[in-house]
């Protein structure tokens, strides 16, 4: 039943990019799809965060046209076509996968992930010329990633090599360090006044302490076992959830936020998290 259901989707796209078709869909190249496909990889994640399954179930659909609608470009120009896309993947996860269709043992996560990437680095070998300078394990991170999932990759890579942190202590005497240092260039530079109040200039090794710190944050999440994306994704929304409440409490005294001291905002606040967290 999956695969008739795939074929009337394939159809279907086919049917939209055709003459008589879809005049926004036949206007649509490969560069024009990229946001879309974001945009719905991101829904995808956003349904997760909320194990909203209906959702989910919809977005899924509406990532899959995204690769179905480039494969169908691809088809096109006659460089590949959906089939090979699925046939690739299949033999990818066989090969990556030793432990399970090979003679290689895993009897816990960590050792499958151990064979998986002794397997994806055997591939890099023998995808790499002999007279070729070796490959940095670094290559091949798309530059198109957020910067915290970049920060992920990295470290995912670098742990892989054996690189990394021996316990998450260490990480987080990291992170405190990283404050520490964040904290002696903020010290050299005195805030100037503006408008909207008291800010620093524009520095470059201050930019260079708070990247550290938030590289060294994004492989903390790593180490747990989360990533950087979902984590400040959940802080975002719980703090749009919070400021939403204050500014609804602040409503109900007939004020503006803007029109609240400082003092009076930081009670509220305290009041809604207060509540929320019973």
């Amino acid at each position: 039943m999956a695969g008739e259901n795939l074929s009337k989707l394939i159809d279907l796209m086919a049917r939209l990019r055709a003459p008589n078709g879809c005049p926004w869909d036949r206007a649509q190249d490969y560069d024009s799809v990229k946001g879309l496909l974001l945009e719905e990889a991101y829904e995808v994640v956003d349904a997760v965060s909320e194990r909203d399954f209906a959702a989910l179930e919809e977005e899924l659909g509406d990532l899959l046209f995204q690769v179905v609608f480039y494969s169908r470009l691809a088809e096109e120009e006659n460089r590949f076509r959906f089939e090979d896309v699925v046939e690739r993947i299949n033999s990818k996860l066989v090969r990556r996968h030793p432990h399970v269709f090979g003679d290689v043992v895993a009897r816990t996560p960590d050792e499958a992930l151990k064979s998986w990437n002794a397997a994806k680095e055997a591939e890099r070998k023998a995808a790499s010329k002999t007279d070729s300078p070796p490959v940095s394990l670094l290559h091949g991170i798309p530059r198109t990633l957020p910067s915290t999932l970049e920060a992920f990759e990295l470290g995912v890579r670098a742990a892989e090599a054996g690189f990394d942190w021996v316990k998450v202590e260490d990480l987080l005497d990291k992170v405190e360090e990283e404050v520490q240092e964040l904290r002696q260039e903020l010290s050299r530079e005195s805030p100037v006044q503006n408008a909207s109040g008291r800010s620093w200039r524009v520095d470059r090794k201050i930019e260079e302490e708070v990247g550290d710190l938030m590289f060294s944050v994004a492989n903390l999440a790593r180490y747990v076992r989360s990533d950087p994306e979902s984590c400040l994704r959940r802080a975002n929304q719980k703090f749009k959830r919070r400021f939403q409440s204050l500014e609804q409490k602040v409503l109900e005294r007939r004020k503006k936020v803007s029109e609240c001291s400082l003092e009076e905002l930081e009670s509220i606040w305290h009041t809604v998290k207060e509540r929320e967290d019973k």
